[in-house]
């Protein structure tokens, strides 16, 4: 016990170690994020059977599910806002512990839902909690670690908790597909996390600007300037393609397949969890890409490339069979594992007193677009103008990665940026 708590107090001390305890906490933190986030789409046909939804009825599923995942993405829009203030003013911190009480509170209420209105309530206050994981602790790991480290720091955080979605999916299976029981050990690991949290400092430069009489945590003030405006905007676009790939490609995988090769036996989840699995390892890796080029931009172009090969495979004659098809959402997943450099630069472009509040909204309204790019994709192309899956897939990734690659070329390098200024 004694060893432990005196390894504990080292890591805690030796604050410019990418693995420093804020670092492990905020990895682990993240781990929980998206083991919650990934979860109902995992146990989405069992859950909504469980709760009266009849599978043979497409439509019905449907409704039920379109309804639950837009609660959550409208509670990770307002908590996004809501947490990022809230790091700005009260600190990194605060949120860290905010966010990850309200939805462990909401897995355990979800565990015992009984009406899909109940489901997508529970799922809305999850959103709101989730929406704070990742901004608070990459603007933490950011302010704590040295420029020439954060890089690689931030994708460990980014990197490990992507595995969440792998465990979500094990879970899943290892509790004999008992989705009530996955929420409620996502809550119970959301408890052990605020445990650990108790011993993480806070960031010095937060401490440094509480003091000086400065604006903290507006959030007005992205958009009462047309520099701040204009990084912030290019911050979200360069963004896009990760929830392209996952929301639209990897979630209707199975879709896909039937169109492409006929009887499809793909399941989304599996595909999901292969997808993460994969942007994990990308994570970690674009990291010490970043470090090797000193550059974040550099690193970001390599997986951008990768991305495209990645969608060229996967409407290609290649992707004929289940395993060619699990196989490329892997590979795409893999080549959009740059969320950590993409959330790392949103922190890195804004003064102290509005980082927070940036690198949480960033990345939760990337989360939010989803549901354009499917009015994109769904209404727009397959609806109204009455094109197959293939033809819609391929003019939506090809609007994506255009507006992509407009916004990286006008997006700043910050790799050496000195973190430690305020906005006036």
């Amino acid at each position: 016990m004694e060893r432990k708590k005196s390894l504990l107090m080292s890591l805690q001390k030796n604050n410019h170690s990418i693995f420093n305890i804020a670092v492990i906490v905020a990895a682990l933190g993240y781990f929980v994020d998206i083991y919650d986030l990934l979860l109902f789409t995992i146990v989405r046909e069992p859950s909504l059977e469980g709760l009266g939804v009849i599978l043979k009825d497409k439509a019905a599923v449907l409704a039920a599910s379109t309804k639950i995942i837009n609660w959550q993405m409208l509670g990770l829009l307002i908590g996004g806002v809501l947490w990022g203030v809230l790091g700005d003013k009260k600190g990194r911190l605060s949120v860290l512990f905010g966010s990850i009480a309200l939805y462990s509170v909401a897995n355990f209420f979800t565990g015992y839902v009984q009406t899909v209105p109940q489901y997508a309530m529970a799922r809305f206050i999850a959103g709101i909690g989730l929406a704070g994981e990742l901004g608070a602790g990459i603007t933490l790991v950011s302010e704590l670690l040295p420029k020439n480290k954060r890089g690689v720091g931030t994708s460990l955080v980014a990197g490990i908790g992507l595995f969440g979605a792998v465990a979500a999916y094990y879970t899943f299976q290892f509790t004999d597909k008992d989705w009530r029981l996955c929420y409620k050990i996502g809550g119970a690991l959301g408890v052990v996390l605020l445990l650990l949290r108790i011993s993480v400092a806070e960031s010095g430069m937060f401490k440094s600007v509480k003091e000086q009489n400065v604006q903290r945590g507006n959030f007005f003030m992205f958009f009462t300037n047309k520099k701040r405006f204009k990084k912030y905007a290019l911050a979200i676009l360069i963004g896009l393609p990760t929830w392209f790939v996952i929301g639209v490609l990897v979630n209707l995988s199975n879709r896909f397949g039937t169109e492409f090769y006929g009887e499809s036996k793909i399941e989304s989840g599996k595909a999901i969890m292969y997808a993460y699995a994969a942007i994990a390892v990308g994570d970690i890796l674009v990291g010490l890409i970043s470090q090797y080029y000193k550059s974040r931009k550099k690193a970001l172009l390599i997986f951008y490339m990768l991305t495209v090969a990645g969608l060229l495979l996967f409407f290609s004659g290649i992707n004929n069979s289940d395993t060619a098809m699990y196989a490329i959402c892997a590979f795409l997943g893999f080549s959009t594992g740059f969320w950590a450099i993409f959330v790392t630069m949103g922190a890195e472009q804004f003064g102290t007193n509005l980082r927070a509040t940036a690198a949480t909204t960033i990345p939760n309204v990337v989360r939010g677009a989803l549901p354009l790019i499917n009015l994109l994709f769904l209404n727009v192309l397959q609806n109204q103008f009455s094109f197959n899956l293939w033809t819609s897939g391929v003019i939506t990734g090809a609007i994506v990665m255009i507006i992509t690659f407009v916004a990286f070329y006008y997006t700043e390098e910050t790799f050496h940026k000195d973190l430690n200024y305020i906005e006036e």
